[in-house]
């Protein structure tokens, strides 16, 4: 057999044990036609059949170091040699280590992270955390939100994918700032930001103060279409939270670890040089690129120090796994030693952002470009005026266009998220441009 006859071989063995025994997510089954990967290396991903594309997803906008980081995979590898596994109540090394890094990246106002499997068991920690601290139950969030698929995580969250699953207790959900799209009638950005958090505030008294435990932010909204907050609206959530004594959560799963172009996008949003703290911090994704699973919650003292006596009633079997422990390690070392979370903000700064407010100028699609680092998106209109998102059969034939040409993208509803690895080189962003650039103008003709 010919290597072209094996990769055709393994491309087809593959779609047929896909479809027929692998159960998919947020998909209704027997429509499915799953793209096939096979391999990757950094910003780049292939199938069998020798087909590459630039990885503009980061598959679900996790792998931050890119595939294949050759520091992560050798961590791993070494860590494998050493000890695969170990219960949370141990103490690991490894994990101590990813620990303290993690602590350093997020600064002096946190002292201990809480280590889980990912980004949705982080944030049913931090609510359980919020709820025992304050000793009340309500948690409040955003409709333009996602906060994962577990019990609290899923209603918490604002969109569609709530409805289904509402069956945990205590939630309320608010409307954050969306300039763009304002339920404020706002004309400025100060001006969302001020009607927002009176809208807030208002949520908060008319549901009763002392019934609530947390307010959990997305800082950067990420699915819900990379949603930079406006100036002074994260400042003045914490002014609340602090005026009615309500534990103020960060949501960092997407956005961290280098994606707005710091390690936390709460530090990359500092305005005059104030960097708005939370109380507890969740994780994962480009913690360590997913390499293996985990995330984890962030704590600062206060809350931490309650349960020095008190008993915390949560755990995981693989809290704390050692070798997503080491992916971890290996992550944060090779982002300092290679200037990839500085690389994200210059690519965001230099390259994305002229680059796609180019494509605006030349595409009545484009309605409105926002992000920074590398995380933006495109948000898709059929007008300006009224700003009316396209429908699904747009968004369907720009993402065929975009494969055709080599680019994996990624959409939520009208949106395109330009959300590429932050090892992405220059010249990797211009031929992503270039292909945007295509798709757009086959679509126009």
């Amino acid at each position: 057999m010919s290597v072209e006859e094996e990769g055709t071989e393994k491309q087809r063995l593959t779609r047929e044990l896909d479809q027929a025994h692998v159960f998919h997510s947020w998909s209704a089954q027997g429509a499915l036609n799953p793209m096939v990967i096979a391999g990757g290396l950094g910003a780049t991903v292939w199938d069998f059949e020798g087909r590459e594309y630039l990885d503009f997803s980061s598959q679900l906008v996790n792998t931050n170091i890119g595939h294949q980081h050759p520091a992560v995979v050798a961590a791993i590898k070494e860590q494998a040699d050493v000890l695969t596994t170990v219960a949370p109540a141990h103490a690991n090394l490894t994990r101590g280590k990813a620990a303290q890094k993690i602590l350093e990246k997020a600064g002096s106002s946190f002292s201990k992270v809480f280590f889980t499997n990912g980004g949705a068991d982080a944030n049913e920690n931090a609510i359980r955390m919020a709820r025992l601290h304050t000793g009340r139950d309500k948690v409040l969030s955003t409709y333009r939100s996602y906060h994962g698929n577990t019990g609290a995580a899923v209603v918490a969250t604002g969109d569609w994918r709530r409805v289904p699953n509402e069956y945990s207790r205590g939630h309320v959900h608010f409307f954050g700032p969306f300039s763009y799209r304002s339920e404020f009638w706002a004309e400025s950005p100060e001006q969302e930001s001020e009607r927002a958090l009176h809208h807030l505030r208002r949520v908060i008294q008319a549901e009763g103060p002392a019934s609530i435990a947390a307010i959990l932010l997305e800082t950067v909204p990420g699915t819900a279409g990379v949603i930079v907050p406006p100036p002074g609206y994260l400042a003045g959530v914490r002014a609340l939270a602090d005026e009615y004594g309500i534990v103020l959560i960060f949501d960092e799963v997407m956005a961290g670890f280098g994606r707005t172009g710091g390690w936390f996008a709460f530090q990359s949003l500092a305005e005059d040089g104030v960097v708005v703290q939370p109380d507890l911090i969740t994780f994962a994704k480009g913690v360590n690129s997913g390499y293996v699973p985990a995330g984890g919650v962030i704590i600062s003292p206060s809350i931490a120090e309650q349960f020095d006596d008190a008993v915390f009633p949560g755990g995981l079997t693989y809290s704390g796994h050692p070798l997503a422990m080491a992916a971890i390690v290996g992550t944060i070392d090779a982002m300092e030693a290679e200037g990839i979370v500085a690389n994200a903000e210059r690519i965001g700064r230099e390259k994305l952002a002229p680059g796609l407010a180019a494509l605006a100028g030349k595409y009545e699609l484009i309605g409105e470009v926002r992000g920074l680092g590398v995380f933006w998106a495109l948000d898709l209109v059929t007008d300006r005026e009224t700003r009316e998102p396209v429908p699904a059969s747009v968004v369907g034939a720009l993402k065929s266009a975009l494969l055709e040409r080599g680019l994996l993208p990624f959409f939520a509803d009208n949106r395109l998220h330009v959300v590429p690895p932050c090892v992405v080189t220059d010249d990797e962003v211009d031929r992503a441009l270039a292909i945007y650039d295509e798709a757009f103008a086959s679509l126009a003709s």
